[in-house]
């Protein structure tokens, strides 16, 4: 998905301009979910941008995007891009503390 919303609509009261553009990525975002994963694939990853436009517009992580379409209406953008694209994820594993001395259980 990539789109420019409007902040400033006609009728619309900016809280409920906000609420819809954030329901509109939220349902893309679970429709790509719900697509078969390829072969091999452990799940669906995002490349996610925003911004004033597409020019200016920054990388985020999924769960920033909701801050930044509240940050472009608090600080009066006429406009918000974002751009979310689906890609595939493939977990790793955590990285192993380092070794630490084992305790020895009490006698």
């Amino acid at each position: 998905m990539r789109k420019s919303f409007p902040l400033a609509v006609e009728g619309l009261k900016p809280p409920r301009v906000v609420e819809a553009i954030k329901n509109e990525f939220r349902r893309y975002v679970k429709r790509e979910r719900k697509k078969k994963l390829p072969e091999g694939v452990d799940f669906w990853d995002f490349d996610c941008r925003a911004g004033k436009d597409e020019g200016s517009a920054d990388g985020v992580h999924l769960e920033e995007i909701s801050a930044a379409v509240d940050k472009a209406s608090s600080e009066g953008w006429e406009s918000v891009f974002i751009e979310i694209v689906a890609k595939e994820g493939y977990r790793t594993r955590k990285p192993k503390a380092p070794h630490e001395p084992e305790e020895t259980p009490p006698e």
